[in-house]
């Protein structure tokens, strides 16, 4: 009964492939494949590898620790640029920018949640963490604990929070996309 939940102040894993996936989607296959799409939603997870740390006893406050440089902008950058080059794309810089987005929307969704430390976004220049000025996203209880009806509150949140406006945002640029071609195609 008096089992201790560990939260970890992250919208859950599943979440962050909410951009790549709304992104991809308004894109469209001609411009960002399902390989690329795919690799856009790895990189909006990757930062959150960084929880291997705690096994190191990495202190979540260090630069390496949770939300640490993996969630910064340089990070992304760099990230970005070794998938491109790996995915050798034949549209590398909106190629690059997908990837680059879908990493660092990571840590602009963690600015976005009720606990921790926030994001070192600006890692290597500066140590600083920050939060978004709301942070409307419910921590995440991570393990066994998450399967609970604190884990409940946490997807509704998610759900609310970070799904809808994705789907809104892909529907709505699917739907422009789709009239814009139709458009040009009857100019032809």
């Amino acid at each position: 009964m008096g089992s201790r939940v560990r939260l970890t102040p992250v919208p859950t894993i599943m979440s962050h492939a909410a951009v790549p996936l709304a992104l991809a989607f308004i894109a469209g296959r001609s411009r960002i494949s399902v390989a690329v799409a795919m690799t856009g939603v790895a990189l909006a997870i990757l930062p959150d590898a960084d929880v291997i740390g705690f096994k190191f006893d990495i202190a979540y406050a260090d630069a390496w620790g949770h939300r640490g440089a993996t969630h910064s902008l340089m990070m992304a950058i760099m990230v970005a640029a070794l998938a491109t080059m790996a995915l050798r794309p034949a549209r590398w810089m909106l190629v690059w920018l997908f990837l680059f987005i879908s990493m660092v929307s990571h840590g602009l969704l963690d600015t976005l949640t009720s606990g921790g430390l926030g994001a070192a976004l600006l890692w290597p220049f500066s140590q600083q963490r920050f939060f978004a000025p709301i942070q409307p996203i419910r921590v995440s209880p991570i393990g066994a604990g998450f399967f609970s009806e604190r884990g409940l509150v946490v997807i509704l949140s998610e759900l609310q929070m970070i799904w809808l406006p994705a789907f809104l945002m892909g529907f709505t640029g699917w739907t422009i996309r789709k009239y814009r071609d139709r458009g040009l195609a009857k100019t032809e």
